[in-house]
């Protein structure tokens, strides 16, 4: 399968060049920091004029393998509440990205809730959005796409569980990204005490105490999934630290502070 372009020209210039540029305009400004091998990182996925900057910086710091899990949303009721692609390519205005075929046939071995399924691939951006990133600071990388639907906990964990045995197993390095943003629509102040409060349980590496506290709050995280999905995985692996690396919101782009979403970026090793 070759997954084309959904949202090319519109999150992201579709010219190769001018997408290009702007993706080193916004890596640039951490491109002198130490690069760090970690295990994982979460990162936003709006247009990148406006969460590009967090995601950028995020990336810029990490000293990208060739291997990377990413993890995504499925914003649109369509296709497998967990979507594996198992096989092919994605593309975007700088090339197409192979997927990783025998790591994503590991991880449907260790995790059986995932289901191989285009469909929930097709329009979705959350992944997409990332991968120019990837192309332009780790070229030559392979990856292996998920999308997480609206699921309880226990479904997010043991999926979390499963990745986890995968990885355990596998000899290469993998990074696992995940992509999420934060509170959405609420006035700036809100969404900063929202945000900081999904922030704390994930420093803590705590994918329950997130679930608890987005439902309990109210806050509209939309890859609440599969940052589950991750923290549970890293709790297994052993990961203990986490870094934040960068907190934004859509206010500080366009100037609007009465209805905005939150951006996180995090690191964790």
């Amino acid at each position: 399968m070759l997954r084309l372009p959904a949202v090319a020209g519109h999150f992201y210039p579709a010219n190769p060049e001018a997408l290009t540029s702007l993706v080193e305009g916004l890596t640039q400004s951490e491109s002198a920091a130490p690069k760090t091998k970690v295990r994982a990182c979460l990162v936003p996925h709006a247009g990148l004029a406006y969460s590009g900057g967090v995601a950028g910086a995020v990336f810029a710091r990490i000293a990208l393998p060739k291997t990377i899990l990413l993890l995504g949303v499925r914003h649109y009721p369509r296709g497998a509440d967990q979507a594996i692609l198992s096989e092919g390519a994605f593309r975007t205005p700088l090339g197409d990205v192979p997927i990783d075929t025998p790591l994503a046939l590991e991880l449907r071995k260790q995790c059986p809730a995932l289901q191989e399924d285009p469909i929930a691939h097709n329009q979705e951006h959350s992944l997409e959005v990332e991968l120019p990133f990837l192309q332009i600071l780790d070229p030559g990388f392979r990856f292996v796409p998920i999308a997480v639907g609206p699921l309880r906990l226990s479904e997010l964990q043991q999926t979390g569980e499963g990745i986890a045995r995968a990885l355990a197993k596998s000899t290469q390095e993998v990074l696992i990204v995940t992509s999420s943003d934060l509170n959405h629509y609420e006035d700036e102040r809100t969404t900063r005490v929202k945000d900081q409060k999904a922030i704390d349980q994930m420093m803590k590496i705590d994918g329950e105490g997130l679930y608890r506290v987005c439902r309990e709050e109210r806050i509209s995280m939309c890859g609440l999934g599969p940052a589950i999905v991750m923290l549970t995985a890293l709790g297994k692996l052993g990961v203990s630290h986490a870094e934040l690396i960068r907190h934004a919101t859509s206010g500080d782009v366009n100037g609007d502070q009465s209805a905005v979403v939150g951006y996180g970026g995090l690191t964790f090793d």
